[in-house]
């Protein structure tokens, strides 16, 4: 569907990929200036709630109250319990009817990027370079990306447009891992036990009281970082311990994944054979460590939103998005935003306004690559 728009829309180039499921688009640059190519991307899939059957509620000129969503169900989007609707009053809003999420995360993102590109299409006398398009799936659960074609895609540089307000930028994310601890313990009779068992629910519980007790999602924010134990089962006879391993900072991240093997260690020593066996998977990383070495590309965005009067709001993302695997791949990639709300849920909500203004930005970050042609705003931008 999104190739076939795109192809009706006027991009020439548009195609659907099998093999990684990606669409990409090209709309090449008509300057006779040597510009490098910018790169727009959003992704395809929603989140892991009823996305069956969704049924959009318009509400024009919404004027600041509660937005019934479902009268039978008595299920109300409320100011009162979400004060950022307050922002909206005056605009268009769209609202789910309170059964099913709304996917404007991040359907919002794909029509803000045909809403740019319809722009340049329908007024060829503005000065752009060339602009890459991407969309593609699996975002939601970090997998996506690693397809994500980046020698084909081939930009110098690229934004998500993903979850946020007008003037979001986030140009950082955390630094992630999932662990896995497995446990061997020795049962037998409680009876007979003495010198002969080994409790693997005692070790279990060892090595969760020897986390630190304040880095937890629960105690932190901003760029604070965390351990969290997310499931554990265990019998005297075996135990399993999964975790994550968020964290901004690198080289906190790098101790906090040394502190694991450490306890691990430690437990091990104490045994003839060891018992507890650590598996690491890095699953994304901090795309600021990327980014704050080019800072031409927040700077870009910036400046758009000072012509454009709109407040930035430069923000950690305590979460990865396909910036990071497309990052990773050479392809330096911050988060912008779409306008939308309380993603996730049948709260979700995101306003025509707001959708008009991402696609007016991402039009206008293409026009100021022009204007910066040879004189780029390099000056260092403090993100951390």
């Amino acid at each position: 569907m999104v190739e076939k728009d795109l192809q009706e829309l006027g991009i020439k180039d548009a195609k659907y990929e099998p093999e990684n499921s990606y669409v990409l688009g090209t709309l090449p640059s008509n300057s006779d200036k040597d510009l490098s190519s910018i790169g727009f991307i959003a992704h395809l899939d929603t989140a892991d709630f009823n996305a069956e059957n969704i049924q959009p509620q318009v509400h024009p000129d919404y004027d600041g109250g509660d937005i019934v969503l479902n009268a039978e169900k008595k299920i109300v989007l409320s100011p009162k319990e979400f004060p950022l609707l307050k922002k909206y009053v005056g605009q268009r809003v769209i609202t789910t009817d309170g059964t099913t999420l709304l996917g404007a995360d991040d359907k919002a993102g794909i029509a803000a990027i045909f809403g740019a590109l319809k722009y340049f299409l329908t007024h060829p006398e503005v000065e752009h370079g060339e602009i890459k398009v991407a969309f593609g799936p699996d975002e939601e659960i970090g997998r996506g990306a690693k397809r994500f074609p980046a020698k084909e895609f081939g930009t110098e540089f690229a934004y998500t447009l993903d979850n946020g307000q007008p003037g979001q930028i986030e140009a950082e994310t955390f630094n992630a891992s999932e662990a896995k601890i497995d446990i061997q313990g020795t049962a037998v009779h409680p009876g007979d036990a003495y010198g002969l068992m080994v409790n693997a629910v005692t070790l279990a519980n060892e090595i969760v009281s020897s986390l630190p007790k304040d880095e937890v999602p629960e105690k932190s924010r901003d760029h604070q970082g965390f351990i969290l134990v997310t499931d554990m089962g265990a019998t005297v006879a075996e135990a399993h311990i999964n975790l994550i391993v968020r964290e901004f900072d690198t080289q906190k991240y790098q101790r906090n994944l040394e502190l694991l093997r450490e306890i691990v260690d430690q437990i091990n020593d104490r045994f003839e054979a060891p018992r507890v066996t650590l598996k690491i998977n890095e699953q994304y990383q901090n795309i600021g460590d990327t980014v704050k070495k080019h800072p031409y590309i927040v700077n870009l965005a910036l400046n758009i939103y000072d012509r454009l009067g709109i407040k930035p709001n430069i923000t950690p993302f305590r979460g990865g998005t396909d910036g990071n695997a497309i990052t990773a791949k050479g392809i330096p990639t911050p988060n912008l935003f779409n306008g939308g709300d309380n993603f996730h849920g049948p709260y979700e909500y995101v306003g025509t306004e707001a959708m008009a203004k991402t696609a007016q930005v991402v039009a206008e970050i293409v026009q100021e690559h022009v204007r910066e042609f040879g004189h780029r705003d390099e000056t260092p931008v403090k993100l951390f």
